[in-house]
């Protein structure tokens, strides 16, 4: 039992009032005795606690759930719809490849914005340069002409390195055009719009050879790419809080390009991120010139742990993943040289057992037991997967006859190559992968 005093009893009347100007309030002395306060107890509410380092605005979409059903029937499919609720997180495991490059324009802001969204705790810019020497995020040095809206820019187009030819059937003659970050200077270069990476190699006018993405991807948010400078992706990666990776492309012009040498090029990559004050514990600086990790490795300490060797040997006449005698450097020379971190293709770290079980490959192995971290390239790269998935699952490619065989591609990668991150062109379907199985949080 409780006593409302006068005061309280007013201060009721004039909140039942409200703000009606027309509502008189007379005053008049009130008094309640013997009032009972009833106390009801409120249930407390379920709270999901997500891994430290999560983001809240993480939005997988529903690929991964398609991937996830279309897998054969078995315990990985079960885990993986037993997480179908979430909490998803971004994470370290996910990398972003040229952003979210299967449906949006690589390498420009929209492209690095969904990847982030989709849980990418790391976020790739591939950095070449312009003729006035300054950085640029663009995959290859010379790929304007099927990146970009280059060729309709009559001012711009002239200044390509080789002008658009139409395609001649009749002489058996391809469509064809090349256009350089090199061509061009800073300014002109952030005139132009990312397009979805393709070209019509049968067209006989710009407007169709500029129309050639793949079935498999889609346009639909490709009508206004935003392309960047090397600086402004570490600006915007800073603001959606992911960490870092630029990978140094090779010049397609003589170096050295206007007195700039190919490790002035190197230097000057890592010399933004220390101007922009971003802790070299958030940078993962890569390439395929062993030379430019070693440069890296041997006067940037701060970035040495962190630097990546990205393995394109298999270019190389006569290499063999299951053949150690194949590989030169071999691992423990690469370790002796102070690479950490080995990035391969998929194919290459994965072979099939005589059960026709996805098993490491020799060459994933001998990696890990020279102690070396292992990135694997490409996931969501490779269109549907029905004949066997192309160039990234050609060493699996006879178990390989559904796009659900992506998610055990990436279980085999996590958990018996041991992979460290996984780059993908559709970060949500890693990022599904990693929450389900628990992985730390992107912090």
């Amino acid at each position: 039992m409780k006593r409302i005093t006068l005061l309280t009893g007013c201060i009721l009347l004039a909140t039942l009032a409200g703000c009606d100007d027309d509502v008189e309030i007379v005053e008049k002395e009130v008094v309640v005795t013997n009032t009972e306060v009833e106390i009801v107890e409120v249930p407390t509410p379920v709270i999901v606690e997500v891994p430290s380092g999560s983001a809240p605005d993480i939005q997988l979409g529903t690929r991964p759930y398609y991937l996830v059903n279309d897998m054969s029937d078995s315990a990985l499919k079960t885990q993986l719809e037993s997480c179908s609720e979430g909490p998803f997180y971004r994470t370290d495991f996910s990398i972003g490849h040229r952003g979210a490059s299967m449906q949006y324009p690589e390498h420009t802001k929209e492209a690095y914005i969904a990847a982030a969204r989709m849980g990418a705790g790391i976020v790739e810019c591939d950095v070449t340069f312009t003729n006035d020497k300054e950085l640029v995020c663009r995959h290859s040095q010379c790929d304007l002409h099927t990146t970009t809206n280059i060729l309709a820019i009559p001012e711009l187009a002239a200044k390509c390195s080789v002008p658009f030819t139409p395609a001649d059937p009749a002489n058996g003659i391809t469509a064809s055009a090349k256009c350089c970050t090199s061509d061009i200077s800073l300014a002109e270069f952030l005139t132009l719009e990312g397009k979805m990476d393709g070209a019509n190699t049968n067209a006989t006018t710009v407007a169709d050879y500029m129309d050639g993405t793949p079935s498999w991807r889609t346009d639909l948010y490709a009508t206004n790419g935003t392309l960047m400078t090397h600086k402004q992706s570490i600006a915007l990666f800073n603001e959606l809080g992911v960490k870092m990776t630029p990978e140094l492309k090779s010049p397609q012009v003589s170096m050295p390009f206007d007195g700039m040498t190919q490790e002035q090029y190197a230097q000057k990559m890592l010399d933004e991120y220390t101007q922009m004050n971003v802790p070299a514990s958030k940078v993962y600086p890569q390439s395929f010139n062993l030379d430019d990790v070693k440069y890296w490795i041997n006067t940037n300490p701060d970035f040495a742990d962190k630097s990546v060797y990205l393995d394109g040997r298999d270019s190389e006449a006569g290499f063999d993943p299951s053949n150690p005698q194949t590989w030169q450097p071999g691992m423990d020379e690469l370790v002796a040289d102070g690479v950490k971190i080995l990035a391969p293709p998929i194919w290459m770290m994965l072979t099939i057992d005589n059960e026709n079980n996805i098993v490491p490959s020799q060459y994933a192995i001998d990696a890990k037991a020279a102690g070396l971290e292992l990135i694997a390239w490409s996931l969501e790269r490779s269109g549907p997967l029905n004949e066997g998935g192309g160039y990234y699952y050609q060493s699996i490619a006879d178990v390989i006859d559904n796009d659900g065989d992506m998610m055990t591609v990436v279980d085999v990668l996590a958990k018996d190559v041991g992979v460290m991150a996984i780059f993908s062109d559709w970060p949500a379907t890693v990022s599904y992968y990693a929450s389900c199985n628990k992985m730390p949080a992107s912090i």
